[in-house]
């Protein structure tokens, strides 16, 4: 039976991780390079550490990157970008609904605490959740079920009653690892990667009522 569900922030609630894309291709551009998206997908729901961006365009154009100017110029560049993004459709029933069904509800992101509460509170999100964990939390975030772990700890929740809700494959991998259910919801961007084992995926929650969700996740763990 699920008790709990944790949902991922970046590209699952607000799409963030698109206009991110966006600028740091324009910046391989600036220098006569593509960034492609199997590149990308190495820093993709993680953090800058798992692979860095900047340091493999200096190596393939053959010039040093200002970095200072060009993370400032990229901050400048996304949050103009971010004023066109709302809350993917059906997050917030899916919220709603969890919360009206008793369950638990936590959120597990690899961006600093900062970045997630800002856009929680925001877009009206911030008091649905029970716990948050974040890159301040933990020592490894996604794919490593770290974040995942601690968050299920906190809610008092063992992983088997627990389904995650993603939108990468970093984090299905760190959800699944984590030994939970793991829904995967993509986004205009990650709908174009390739998904490690999940147990179900939806296009979006608009789609698919979260009770409806819950059920077939429920019928796949008795089957199973």
């Amino acid at each position: 039976m699920i008790q709990a569900v944790v949902f991922d922030c970046d590209g699952l609630i607000i799409d963030t991780e698109t206009p991110w894309y966006r600028v740091m291709a324009e910046l391989y551009e600036e220098r006569g390079q593509t960034l492609g998206l199997d590149l990308y997908a190495r820093v993709l729901g993680t953090t800058d550490a798992a692979f860095d961006l900047i340091a493999y365009l200096e190596e393939v154009s053959g010039a040093p990157v200002d970095r200072d100017a060009a993370h400032e110029r990229m901050r400048t560049r996304h949050a103009a970008l971010m004023r066109e993004e709302t809350v993917r459709p059906g997050v917030e029933d899916y919220l709603r609904h969890a919360k009206e069904l008793g369950l638990r509800i936590g959120l597990a992101s690899s961006s600093q605490r900062v970045w997630v509460e800002k856009h929680l509170r925001d877009h009206g999100l911030f008091d649905y959740f029970d716990v948050l964990r974040t890159a301040d939390d933990v020592q490894h975030v996604k794919p490593d079920p770290e974040l995942y772990l601690s968050a299920l700890e906190a809610l008092g929740v063992a992983p088997e009653h627990a389904v995650a809700f993603e939108d990468s494959p970093n984090g299905t991998r760190a959800a699944v690892a984590a030994g939970m259910f793991c829904v995967t919801v993509p986004n205009t961007l990650t709908a174009q990667m390739p998904f490690d084992e999940y147990h179900l995926q939806i296009p979006s929650m608009a789609d698919v009522p979260l009770p409806d969700v819950l059920a077939k996740l429920n019928e796949t763990k008795s089957n199973a």
